[in-house]
């Protein structure tokens, strides 16, 4: 090309608009500005409407909405191809109120809306308050204008427009009149009715459809599963597996990580691994799904070691896989685990979106890290009902009512999210813990009138923990009598547990009693009512206790207490001598017992639960698992470092007592995460100041 026919060949406007497309495609701002710098220096101030068209829709597709409005404005003569870029731009990234005020504006200067306009319009008022019914009066307008009800298109963005908006009467009249159902109509209802809840309608949708003699596509099949996940219906899922592998629909990625997610749902992971493990592709989702799904079944290392596999593949982290990995370390108790994640969030830039800021508070909160999890929260530009929920829980953990209630506070405060029943479960949690038994039991009273949530099985367990901690069991006894329910085993096991701690034994034999009908097989229960018989020095029912068990085949779950050094998880029971460092442990506790004896520590024996001699119950008490664990955490991690311990049942009251002691002779921070709750030793004090 001679160097003239270069100079002309930018003027041509279609070369121009091309480069505005080209700029679209590789969604690249910085080709869009090149382009658009380019129609105004050869162009301007006689720019084409077609140009301006084009440059209206790169800006808006590119979410860039400034530039886009201002294009707009630019535009000497809008029409309704220029209009319907900018509302559909909108609309797609979530600005409705641009989107219906350009939509105004263009009925204002007597332009028509088109079958692509009407269906923009649909989507923005879809993301509006059900309370504005900007969706109503745009479906008037598409019937003035005769689009509805004979537009599929446009009937189908309306149908969409009000499910998502809760109008779900005015939802079934429109699919009602709708005269050409196509399959984009039934995956309306279908996939709106699993993302409501409603898995039943779901199916009969899906039944509906294949009885008008409508095909299936990728967005049919993905929304059955999704309602065989959410119904927990596995044969139906599983016979649907059978025709979805007849129609080739498996070869899907979208579809395939459906069958995931649903054989996760469903319990089933060797069908769901199965499934991942035959994805010829597979995409972030793919990854998720299955981290997911081994999450949910209480897999959590599974879950990690996918998570790592995702990454050797060379999978980017997101926001998603990230939130969903952090929540297999709050359930491995992984802080170390978690603070690792927490850097690969730094580094990928998605530490402050909500979901993954917000999943780093539960994790820090669930792993005893409550100071970390106030600077997450703290530093979150904004928050929602989970991020809430997790820095309450994260007080609770630990047994900080004050804190929980105060966060609670703020969060009403704020006006800008409302508690809901898992909100209040873990604030009366946090009360019981804390032994705030008034501000508690206030709640509970109130919570109707002021949140209009119905107390249910888990707000009338965490009250009768709440009472019976505070010494009030037959008022809390009162209360059970009084649920509209029937008492679930959590509330009559909390009843077990304050009897126990109160020495209230013909009470804790009642909810003992219903709680062996209720699960019998449960052995915590029995040994809870044998160590009550026994501390209160009734050795001959204790022992009758465990006899039935024997007899039954309910065997009792030992204690164990496990600490990781090295990346090696070491794991000790009562009276443990298996350990390759027993002498060292022995000589180590043999220390301390001298040293806690000089500062005044006297052995609790009434938790040696066996009619043996004193001296015999001091022995017996000093072998127990943590003490055991704690006695190598001191011995091999460094000073300074804290010494956490997990332990599968409640910490005893006389280990409790010799940690306070230990913590202030050796100047160590001692963690201990029972299964109950978090107690963090330190200076002869616990955090949860002996309430517990």
């Amino acid at each position: 090309m001679s160097r003239a026919a270069a100079a002309v060949a930018p003027a041509d406007p279609q070369l121009l608009a091309a480069a505005v497309e080209s700029a679209i495609t590789s969604r690249s701002p910085r080709l869009g500005r090149a382009a658009h710098a380019r129609v105004l220096r050869v162009l301007a101030p006689a720019i084409p409407q077609f140009i301006c068209a084009h440059l209206i829709n790169l800006y808006s597709k590119l979410d860039l909405p400034g530039a886009a409005a201002a294009a707009l404005a630019a535009d000497p003569h809008p029409t309704v191809v220029s209009y319907t870029a900018f509302i559909s731009g909108a609309a797609q990234h979530g600005r409705p109120v641009p989107a219906l005020t350009a939509f105004a504006g263009m009925l204002r200067l007597g332009l028509r809306p088109n079958d692509f306009t009407f269906p923009s319009a649909f989507k923005a008022a879809a993301s509006m308050p059900a309370r504005a019914f900007v969706g109503p009066q745009i479906h008037s307008l598409a019937l003035r204008f005769g689009y509805l009800p004979d537009d599929a298109f446009v009937s189908c963005a309306a149908l969409d427009m009000y499910f998502k908006t809760g109008h779900l009467a005015l939802a079934r009249r429109l699919f009602d009149e709708m005269p050409n159902r196509n399959v984009v109509a039934w995956n309306a209802v279908m996939t709106n009715a699993v993302l409501d809840g409603r898995p039943m309608e779901t199916l009969e949708a899906y039944f509906g459809l294949r009885e008008a003699g409508g095909m299936l596509n990728v967005v049919s099949v993905c929304a059955f599963f999704n309602a065989c996940a959410g119904a927990a219906y596995l044969s139906l899922g599983e016979q649907f597996h059978g025709l979805v592998v007849k129609c080739g629909f498996q070869t899907d990625v979208s579809v395939s990580n459906s069958m995931v997610d649903f054989y996760g749902k469903c319990r089933c992971m060797g069908k769901a691994r199965a499934v991942f493990d035959g994805m010829g592709v597979r995409n972030s989702v793919s990854w998720c799904s299955m981290i997911v799904a081994y999450a949910q079944n209480k897999a959590e290392e599974e879950a990690f070691t996918v998570y790592l596999g995702a990454r050797r593949s060379g999978e980017e982290p997101t926001d998603f896989m990230i939130s969903s990995v952090l929540t297999t370390c709050a359930g491995l108790l992984g802080l170390d685990l978690g603070r690792a994640l927490h850097a690969v969030a730094v580094r990928s830039c998605i530490d402050a979106n909500i979901f993954v800021a917000s999943a780093l508070v539960d994790m820090y909160g669930k792993c005893g890290g409550v100071e970390d999890a106030e600077l997450v929260f703290s530093e979150m530009p904004q928050r929602n009902l989970v991020t809430w929920n997790a820095m309450i829980g994260g007080y609770a953990h630990v047994g900080d009512a004050r804190n929980a209630l105060a966060i609670f506070d703020e969060m009403i405060r704020s006006g800008k999210t409302a508690p809901n029943y898992i909100t209040l479960v873990i604030v009366l949690s946090a009360c019981s813990r804390g032994g705030l038994t008034a501000e508690g039991y206030e709640l509970f009273e109130t919570m109707k009138e002021r949140f209009g949530v119905e107390p249910g099985t888990e707000h009338y367990a965490c009250v009768v923990d709440l009472l019976g901690r505070a010494g009030m069991e037959e008022r809390a006894y009162e209360i059970i009598q009084r649920m509209p329910m029937r008492p679930s085993i959590p509330v009559w096991g909390a009843l077990l547990g304050a009897c126990k701690m109160h020495g209230k034994t013909e009470l804790g034999r009642i909810a003992a009693e219903k709680l062996f009908e209720l699960d019998p097989q449960d052995s915590g229960n029995h040994v809870l009512l044998s160590n009550m018989l026994a501390s209160a020095g009734r050795w001959a029912e204790a022992t009758d206790v465990r006899k039935e068990m024997k007899n039954v085949g309910i065997k009792k779950e030992p204690g164990r207490s496990w600490i990781t050094w090295k990346n090696v998880v070491h794991v000790f029971q009562a009276k443990d001598t298996k350990h390759e460092m027993h002498n060292e442990i022995q000589a180590e506790l043999a220390k301390l017992k001298r040293q806690m004896q000089a500062a005044g520590y006297m052995p609790d024996t009434q938790y040696s639960l066996y009619d043996l001699e004193e001296e015999e119950k001091e022995s017996e008490v000093f072998q127990h698992s943590e003490k055991l664990a704690l006695a190598f955490g001191l011995i091999c991690i460094p000073p300074g470092v804290p010494i956490r311990i997990m332990k599968n049942l409640r910490i005893c009251a006389d280990c409790h007592r010799a940690f306070k002691f230990i913590s202030g002779i050796v100047g160590r921070d001692i963690i201990v995460r029972d299964n109950n709750r978090f107690h963090h030793f330190r200076h002869y004090e616990c955090s949860c100041r002996d309430y517990w």
